[in-house]
């Protein structure tokens, strides 16, 4: 039971290899995948050789290797990486060849050192210019133009074994917030949800395997969809509207539940278990030990107890294992010679030329 209850834990860790600390982590606890930051990342051979031990300590199941790649602000890999412009510059490009080009090479750089899973796109629409946290991380302020570019950066992700992992459902986009720091609200009512914010979601989903393996949840509370409790944590959100009005079946991933606008109102422990409770597959917890071990204990407790049915545990077992089966197997270990061919290439840097002229032409021309 223990090995099937780590299959729902994404960890985040501290270092560059793995400490002994680390390997006792993953051997007690079995998680079914790993996020990767700055912190973990100096050069590609140092990244193949973390995501290859990594591997090597999860001989039952390979692990998601994960990874915030947006481009702009939000990039995690060293400089000798292709490393793209924000997504509103993506977004001006107006090209979903364009962006799908950027998301192939980013996906085959991060496939070459070891990493399968890539946090993105963001679906998210730039609604508020006052959002703190989302801005030029959005393609647009227009729903179809941030689904058009969504679909074309999952293409270009999944096209070349990277999961894409849709974000912040149902929409960080109109936050004055962040979510970081604090609970955010979303007081909009449930029409100009569904004009603004879950439209680009709904679009990306109805294309079904050509969609987002997995979808990651917004720590934002959105009182005409739940009174009560964020979206995390919400079973009217995350399997009334998603599961079964929207019928996502792919993996649901909760943001860092160590952020404040869980952790100040819920206890880490209790915020897993009411987050698998209300349709989540796996949680994610970026940092700390403490708070890593009380999550899995919460859960092993909620799951022994019955709280947590079986049915419910295998459903989300079974939509992990069909993630791994359709992007980590057959598993082969990354090779330094290939990453070395691959990151940084002349080809991807040419990509990378077109994207950020193109940006800045179509930025300078007359609305």
């Amino acid at each position: 039971m223990e090995q099937q209850i780590g299959q729902l834990f994404m960890l985040g860790f501290e270092g560059t290899s793995v400490s002994p600390e680390l390997s006792r982590l993953l051997k007690e606890y079995r998680p079914g995948g790993v996020i990767l930051f700055a912190r973990n990342l100096e050069r590609a051979d140092q990244i193949v050789a973390l995501t290859n031990e990594l591997q090597q300590l999860s001989p039952a199941s390979p692990l998601l290797i994960s990874i915030d790649q947006e481009g702009g602000r939000v990039s995690r890999l060293p400089a000798d990486f292709t490393i793209f412009p924000p997504c509103a510059t993506l977004g001006l490009c107006g090209s979903a060849n364009l962006v799908h080009g950027a998301a192939a090479v980013t996906a085959s750089e991060l496939r070459a050192v070891g990493i399968n899973m890539n946090m993105a796109p963001v679906l998210d629409v730039n609604s508020n210019p006052d959002n703190p946290i989302i801005g030029d991380r959005s393609f647009s302020a227009d729903p179809i133009a941030v689904s058009e570019m969504g679909l074309a950066t999952i293409k270009g992700l999944q096209g070349n074994r990277v999961v894409a992992c849709g974000k912040h459902f149902p929409g960080h986009g109109d936050t004055v917030a962040d979510s970081h720091k604090e609970l955010p609200v979303v007081s909009a009512s449930r029409e100009r949800l569904e004009q603004i914010e879950l439209a680009p979601f709904r679009r990306v989903l109805a294309r079904g395997m050509e969609g987002p393996a997995a979808i990651m949840t917004a720590h934002v509370l959105y009182p005409a969809l739940d009174a009560e409790r964020p979206a995390t944590l919400s079973p009217a959100i995350l399997t009334g509207l998603l599961r079964e009005q929207m019928h996502y079946d792919g993996l649901i991933l909760t943001d860092d539940l160590e952020m404040h606008a869980i952790i100040d109102h819920y206890g880490v422990g209790e915020a897993a278990v009411l987050a698998l409770e209300a349709g989540a597959d796996v949680l994610l917890i970026c940092k700390d030990r403490d708070r890593q071990a009380a999550a899995f204990e919460a859960v092993r407790k909620a799951v022994k107890d019955g709280r947590i049915p079986q049915t419910r545990l295998e459903a989300s077992l079974n939509r992990i294992a069909r993630v791994k089966d359709r992007f980590l197997l057959p598993y082969a270990p990354a090779e330094l010679s290939t990453a070395r061919e691959i990151v940084g290439s002349r080809t991807h840097k040419t990509v990378l030329a077109t994207v950020t002229q193109t940006g800045k032409r179509r930025a300078k021309a007359p609305a």
